[in-house]
C-alpha cells in the first residue's frame, strides 16, 4: 500500500507540492508565495511553507532520481558559493558534456576531502557511468583527490583529468541558473536547511533540463508530474 505524504496535513497535497515546485523553481520568496495563495483565496503562514520546502525537497530529489536518464563519460566539475547563517558555504556541482547534471553536494569546506567525497556521490548515482575525462578549474584540491580515488580503484588509471578554465564554461552558466533561485532567499539560516532545500531546486532543475526517462516533453505536465510521483491523480 503507497505510502500517504500527506496524512495530517491541513491542506490537500496539490497544494502544497504547488507551492513548493514554484518556491523551487521561480525567484520567489516565502511571503511572495504567500501574497500570490492569498490572492487565490488559499490563507498560508509563511512559515507553513517553509516548512513545506524543508519536508517535501529532498523527497522530490528522491523521487526524481529514479527516473533520470543517463549522463555521458565527459564530466566538468566545479563548486559555487552558498550563503549559510553568514558564512559562505560551498555548492559542489557536476554535469556532462551536454550541461545534464550529474551530480551535486554541498560542503562546508572545500579542500581535498570534499572533493574526494563529492566525487564519491557522484560516482554512486545509478544514472552516471565511469567518466573518460574531468574537467576542473584550477581548484588544486582536484588532482589529488582524483588519484586517491585512483589508488582506492574507485576510478580507473586511465581516467584523464583537464584543468582548463574554457571548457568549464558550461558548467559556469549552469551555476546562474541554481543561483537566480537562490538569491531572492537572502541565506539559508542552517546548513540543513539549505542541503534540503538545494536538492529540490536542482531536481526541478533536472526536470527542466529534460533528464526524466520516457516522458514526453513536447506536451509535458509538469504539475502532473509532480502530482504523480506523490500518487495524487487529478
Amino acid at each position: 500500500m503507497p505510502v500517504n505524504s500527506f496524512k495530517w496535513k491541513h491542506y490537500a497535497g496539490e497544494i502544497i507540492l504547488l507551492n513548493v515546485r514554484w518556491y523551487l523553481k521561480y525567484s520567489l520568496s516565502y511571503r511572495n508565495l504567500k501574497e500570490m495563495m492569498a490572492e487565490r483565496g488559499v490563507e498560508i503562514d509563511h512559515t507553513t511553507l517553509m516548512r513545506w520546502v524543508h519536508q517535501y525537497s529532498p523527497e522530490i530529489e528522491k523521487k526524481v532520481r529514479r527516473y533520470l536518464k543517463p549522463t555521458n563519460d565527459s564530466w566538468r566539475v566545479d563548486e559555487t558559493y552558498i550563503r549559510v547563517k553568514s558564512k559562505w558555504k560551498y555548492l559542489y556541482r557536476a554535469v556532462d558534456s551536454n550541461g545534464n547534471t550529474i551530480d551535486f553536494m554541498l560542503s562546508a569546506k572545500r579542500n581535498k576531502k570534499a572533493a574526494k567525497r563529492f566525487l564519491k556521490k557522484a560516482l554512486g548515482s545509478k544514472h552516471n557511468q565511469i567518466p573518460r575525462v574531468i574537467t576542473v578549474d584550477k581548484n588544486p584540491a582536484y588532482p589529488p583527490a582524483i588519484d586517491k580515488l585512483k589508488n582506492d580503484r574507485m576510478l580507473p588509471r586511465n581516467v584523464g583529468i583537464r584543468q582548463i578554465k574554457c571548457l568549464n564554461n558550461i558548467i559556469e552558466q549552469d551555476h546562474r541558473s541554481i543561483k537566480r533561485i537562490i538569491n531572492p532567499m537572502l541565506g539559508f539560516q542552517s546548513f540543513q536547511s539549505a542541503n534540503k532545500t538545494l536538492k529540490g531546486i536542482e531536481a526541478m532543475n533536472m526536470i527542466r533540463k529534460g533528464q526524466i526517462k520516457n516522458l514526453n516533453y513536447s506536451g509535458f505536465n509538469e504539475a502532473k508530474y509532480i502530482n504523480q510521483l506523490f500518487g495524487i491523480v487529478l
